[in-house]
């Protein structure tokens, strides 16, 4: 069920991608500000996203209680191909042959680490050192680049602002993961006197501030490579450090591994770069 879990919450998250990119670019005025939160909040396919939003949370919660999280995570990155589908079911968008080939790589080769790395192993309850350290250093990598993404271009404040979301969304899963832990230990009531909650609310706020800026500043062809690689490559470090994860030790099944998480950030690279360039109205399917 762990992976049933994971596909789920890349098909919520999927939603929430194309609903709130439409709904926050689609403002004829181009508010900003508190303008634009007005706007976003009167927009029903922006409070759509939001719906989405939390499917995505809980089959996400369900997913990393179950399994590891360097299996999890991962298998978000099939949030692309339920946004391909989308494109093409919903916006009735004309995709490209290489696109699609493009998506099948992706589930082919994320199958490859999967399968080949093994995931195993986890501490539910890692060291308050582990903790502090990881913690202040993932905040202090999204900070730095959030910062250096508020000025530039919008295809480099979309780059930035999305590694620096994919950080901090990586950094909420963690806390998800824990808060899961706490909540089966210690019952509904007793899991609000321990810290994981409110570790996750805070960093959840941040994150999603993040992304909002992320899909208003820029091309979603730009952010979301960064938004979906960048978060699993972190989230599997953060899975290692924190809750001692660990693969198989052999180095065969390693390399392999190794060339199929290659070959999916290859794949995913040109399934956004050949999808469509928009999400309004019909395409071409070329850039």
């Amino acid at each position: 069920m762990t992976i049933v879990f994971a596909l789920l919450a890349a098909l919520c998250n999927a939603v929430n991608v194309t609903t709130q990119h439409i709904a926050s670019t689609s403002d004829p005025k181009k508010s900003k500000s508190w303008q634009l939160v007005l706007y976003l909040f009167s927009s029903p396919l922006w409070l759509l996203g939001w719906v989405a939003l939390a499917g995505a949370f809980i089959f996400q919660a369900l997913s990393l209680h179950r399994g590891q999280m360097s299996v999890v995570q991962p298998l978000l990155v099939t949030e692309l191909v339920f946004v391909l589908v989308l494109r093409r079911v919903v916006i009735r968008q004309t995709i490209r042959a290489i696109t699609w080939w493009a998506g099948v790589l992706t589930c082919v080769t994320l199958a490859i680490f999967v399968a080949m790395s093994e995931p195993q192993g986890g501490n539910h309850f890692p060291s308050s050192h582990a903790w502090v350290v990881a913690s202040a250093i993932t905040v202090g990598g999204a900070t730095t680049l959030a910062i250096f993404g508020m000025r530039g271009s919008p295809t480099r404040r979309a780059a930035l602002l999305g590694s620096s979301t994919a950080i901090m969304w990586a950094l909420v899963a963690t806390f998800i993961k824990t808060m899961t832990q706490t909540l089966s230990q210690y019952g509904f009531a007793g899991m609000f006197t321990h810290w994981p909650v409110y570790a996750l609310a805070v960093s959840g706020i941040a994150a999603e501030i993040l992304n909002q800026a992320t899909l208003h500043v820029g091309p979603l062809s730009t952010s979301q490579p960064f938004l979906v690689i960048v978060d699993p490559i972190v989230s599997i470090a953060l899975s290692v450090w924190i809750f001692d994860e660990y693969f198989t030790p052999d180095a065969a099944r390693v390399t392999l591994a190794a060339l199929g998480l290659v070959g999916m950030c290859t794949s995913v690279t040109i399934l956004i770069r050949t999808a469509p360039a928009t999400m309004a109205g019909p395409a071409t399917g070329s850039r």
